[in-house]
């Protein structure tokens, strides 16, 4: 698996800083790599269609793997993320937060023994093997941004595992949606999915000053449903 570090290093700092004026990308947090779902992906025995690409082809992205283990949160990020991502051509706009290889495009190929060194390593602010990669990353991230390139982060801010290490580094670039507050993984990740069906960006405002708690926000509506023609097409034959 690539470092990130690999896919900065082709460009020029002063052509990087002017090519990535207004643009947008995006780092997502990590699934559980020790969790259920990441056990049946790991699993020799395992017959779904995923689980035999991994087992025969050795590789599958990581973007596909953590959207198995997770569920619906993580398939939002990934796809929200691939939806209102703006990079310039050839540079990565969607990165994963890994425990132990720092910020891993999604597109990135990965291995069961990739996989399982995930799990080997906790999500801790303590734990140098999380902290180190994941600082060196985003410093060589930071290096080949403007001020006019957002970093949104989709993921805790109530918590110190993310932000305590990418605020320092981004500052006033580092944003998060605002929509987010007080919602769950499962409010969150629905919400993800409906903003891309309907092409509309949420709003992504600065990590520094904000508020991070807050009161649970109304449940999504049910989303509208097409109006039923079928009888005027009937009527009109």
């Amino acid at each position: 698996m690539e470092p990130l570090r690999s896919h900065l290093g082709s460009a020029t700092p002063t052509n990087v800083e002017q090519s990535l004026e207004e643009h947008r990308l995006f780092l997502l947090s990590p699934a559980n790599p020790g969790g259920k779902r990441a056990q049946m992906l790991l699993n020799p025995n395992a017959g779904f269609a995923l689980a035999v690409r991994l087992r025969t082809d050795g590789k599958i992205s990581l973007g596909e793997a953590f959207s198995f283990m997770s569920g619906l949160y993580f398939r939002g990020k990934l796809a929200y993320a691939r939806a209102f991502a703006r990079t310039p051509s050839g540079q990565p706009g969607v990165l994963i937060i890994t425990s132990n290889r720092g910020l891993v495009p999604a597109s990135t190929m990965t291995t069961p023994e990739e996989l399982r060194a995930y799990a080997e390593v906790p999500i801790d602010t303590c734990d140098e093997r999380y902290t180190r990669p994941l600082i060196q990353d985003g410093l060589a991230l930071a290096a080949t941004c403007s001020n006019g390139c957002s970093v949104v982060l989709l993921g805790s801010i109530a918590t110190r595992k993310y932000v305590d290490h990418l605020l320092p580094i981004f500052e006033n670039n580092l944003l998060f949606p605002r929509e987010f507050v007080g919602r769950g993984d499962m409010s969150r990740g629905g919400l993800l999915l409906r903003r891309v069906a309907e092409n509309r960006i949420l709003t992504h405002i600065p990590v520094a000053g904000a508020l991070r708690h807050g009161g649970r926000p109304p449940r999504l509506a049910p989303p509208e449903m097409p109006a039923d023609r079928s009888g005027e097409q009937d009527s009109a034959r």
